[in-house]
């Protein structure tokens, strides 16, 4: 039995012992440097943390306004619902009344024609009132008959609407609860952006806000005041945008104390008794299209290739727009972001 023991292993010594700590100096040295290693630095520089948490923005707002149109649809097509209910529920009843007065009609008709019809006109003493009465109340019967068929037609009709709005209802409520995950998604990833910035020094964190973003500085402020507008809807959304200056972005907020970039622009028109769509990708096509050479104040200026931001344009180059959270609404070049398109509204 001795012959199958393991020999035993006797610790390095010696040249040997200094040989084994070299090796594993060198091999802990090298795993620290490859991707992903726990011991990596994590310290990134202030350009690369800035450039992760604008993508991460951007990521969430196209988020939002994926979730802001499913919301939108929804609530459309819960309307839409409670429409056909009431319909239905107003059809039913009259067709419920039809059905009293056939049963009151056909009840007196039993009791007066009991006996065989050519036995009544022999019997009868006015033989042409009798096939008068008979031929008014074949009439009669015949378009209470119709009558029914369609109440009855537009009842069932109704019900099969109301089973398909419920199904399309139904599908909006998953698509807006797997945004609603997606979302959660995004905002774990900004909790590690956030994380990033907190790595940063204060005047690094500082100089990012103030610039809500890679590009030219933003301006908080509003002192230039509102720019002359071409016509008085136009100018009554700058100047509810000028109002709102300083108030918070918050995700899904249409005002009047935060808003998002959709719901900053679509609150400015409807100032202006104006109603926008809710997202940018339905805002765009909201109006004329114009070029970046014929911006006027007003205009909804749009971003990124998803089209997936949107401001409000007051002249000389600049926007009032509502950026992400922590950025509040504010003034901002219009050279901020990447330029993808314009609408005129009015």
């Amino acid at each position: 039995m001795a012959a199958h023991r393991k020999p035993k292993q006797r610790p390095y010594t010696g040249t040997a012992a200094r040989t084994a700590a070299a090796l594993a100096f060198a091999g802990a040295a090298t795993a620290a440097a490859l991707p992903g290693s726990a011991h990596a630095d994590p310290r990134r520089s202030p350009a690369r943390v800035e450039a992760e948490v604008d993508r991460l923005y951007r990521d969430a707002e196209v988020a939002t306004e994926r979730y802001n149109g499913a919301k939108e649809r929804a609530t459309a097509a819960a309307a839409a619902v409670d429409e056909l209910r009431d319909e239905a529920a107003r059809r039913t009843d009259r067709l419920n009344a039809a059905r009293d007065t056939l049963g009151s009609l056909a009840a007196a008709q039993y009791r007066s024609g009991a006996l065989n019809p050519s036995v009544q006109l022999a019997l009868s003493s006015d033989p042409d009132q009798y096939l008068e009465r008979a031929s008014y109340l074949d009439r009669l019967g015949d378009r209470r008959a119709r009558e029914v068929d369609a109440v009855q037609w537009q009842v069932a009709r109704i019900a099969q609407l109301r089973a398909e709005a419920g199904k399309k209802l139904a599908a909006l409520e998953a698509r807006r609860t797997e945004l609603k995950e997606h979302r959660a998604t995004i905002r774990a990833k900004l909790a590690e952006a956030r994380r990033l910035l907190a790595t940063l020094s204060p005047a690094e964190r500082a100089s990012y806000a103030d610039g809500a973003g890679s590009g030219p500085r933003a301006d908080r402020g509003g002192a230039r005041g509102p720019v002359a507008a071409p016509n008085a809807r136009a100018a009554a959304a700058v100047a509810f945008a000028h109002g709102a200056l300083g108030k918070p972005y918050v995700w899904g907020a249409t005002g009047p104390s935060s808003f998002d970039c959709s719901g900053l622009t679509q609150a400015a028109w409807r100032s202006a008794g104006v109603s926008l769509p809710r997202t940018t990708h339905t805002q765009i096509n909201a109006g004329q299209r114009v070029s970046r050479s014929e911006l006027a104040p007003g205009d909804l200026v749009f971003f990124y290739s998803g089209i997936s931001h949107v401001g409000l344009y007051i002249g000389d180059g600049r926007m009032i727009h509502a950026p992400r959270p922590g950025a509040p609404v504010r003034i901002a070049p219009i050279d901020q972001m990447p330029f993808a398109g314009a609408t005129r509204v009015a």
